[in-house]
């Protein structure tokens, strides 16, 4: 696994999101990625880059330590 793999936890993302109350496409569209891309991200397919870990946390108000892996668990 690469870094950028291990930057996103998957399941937070997930959870945050559902916090939200939005879909994918939702939150795909208020951090201007594409949809797929955010499929992609929760379902582990993809790793991600510190800049779209800012903005999805951005969006979800968030920290972006809220969206990482926890360290005991990396």
């Amino acid at each position: 696994m690469n870094e950028s793999e291990r930057l996103l936890d998957r399941e937070k993302l997930r959870d945050k999101r559902i916090r939200a109350g939005w879909s994918r496409a939702e939150l795909a569209r208020r951090a201007n990625l594409h949809s797929t891309h955010i499929d992609m991200l929760e379902r582990g397919l993809r790793g991600t880059s510190p800049k779209t870990l800012n903005v999805l946390a951005d969006v979800l108000g968030c920290d972006i330590t809220d969206l990482m892996p926890d360290k005991a668990a990396a």
